[in-house]
């Protein structure tokens, strides 16, 4: 796996960047895992949730088996393909009862590889097996918070956890934040961390490329009107002028905590993740 910089032939071509890896195939996706997206542009029920979403390249969903509940049935690695609904490679499973289904890949795995779902499962890259039959130290990622209800964190491009303790009922758990957790030790873990762990280095170059990935351009407050925003109006370039940022409807943009302080899975947190400097 490499990044390909581009050569500087123009100005949105200047610094731009892939990830260009051998082990992912370019093929077509396989047709019965797939299943229809809309595109919602950042809208709920009509009106905007989240702004500067819209247009985009027409994309189709790839059916994710998070859950991987086919135990002690093993499968075989078709192919690692791109999945332009997440940072992550995902990979195509031929099952030896016949059926195929997509997977998150991890680090290391390739075509031909053998992969399997079982409670004693071989600790090896891409098998997935109980928290609590994993060794202490081991590097696991798509993590089930309740038993049986499959993979819900630790699923991005590159994230990993680390299995710090194992007790007789929960383990602690180290997230990519830093944040340690308890989590039920019946709960079912990928080993190894999810693949393309290069994902977060490379430059996207130009504001065409955000704009195929259905990112609209964002309007910086401080240019605004007064009428527009709380930031805007005064003459040349000026200051926000208020001790906080707020956003267009005054509400606190930078700092403002948003988690309930009655929260049920606060119980479950031991250390929480410590605050970028």
């Amino acid at each position: 796996m490499a990044i390909k910089i581009y050569k500087k032939n123009n100005a949105g071509r200047r610094n731009m960047s892939i990830v260009k890896s051998d082990l992912v195939f370019d093929k077509k996706p396989e047709k019965s895992l797939l299943a229809p997206m809309k595109s919602r542009a950042g809208r709920s029920n009509g009106k905007i949730s989240v702004r500067h979403q819209g247009g985009g390249a027409k994309r189709r969903y790839r059916v994710i088996d998070f859950k991987q509940d086919k135990f002690d049935i093993p499968g075989k690695i078709a192919a690692i393909e791109r999945d332009p609904n997440r940072s992550s490679f995902i990979a195509l499973i031929h099952y030896k009862d016949g059926e195929k289904r997509y997977v998150l890949a991890s680090e290391g795995m390739v075509a031909g590889m053998k992969i399997l779902t079982s409670a004693n499962a071989p600790i090896k890259s891409g098998n997935r097996t109980r928290i609590k039959n994993i060794p202490i130290g081991t590097m696991i990622s798509n993590l089930e918070l309740f038993p049986g209800k499959g993979g819900q964190i630790v699923r991005g491009a590159g994230s990993g956890a680390i299995l710090t303790a194992v007790d007789e009922k929960t383990a602690q758990v180290k997230m990519p934040s830093g944040e340690v957790r308890l989590i039920n030790n019946e709960c079912y873990a990928t080993i190894g961390q999810v693949s393309n762990f290069e994902h977060n280095a490379i430059n996207i170059g130009k504001a065409g490329r955000k704009r195929h990935m259905g990112v609209r351009p964002a309007v910086r407050g401080t240019v605004m009107n007064p009428v527009d925003h709380p930031h805007g109006g005064g003459e040349g370039r000026q200051g926000i002028g208020l001790k906080h940022p707020k956003t267009p409807w005054g509400k606190p943009a930078l700092g403002k905590k948003t988690r309930k302080k009655s929260r049920y899975s606060n119980k479950f947190i031991i250390k929480r993740r410590q605050k970028r400097k």
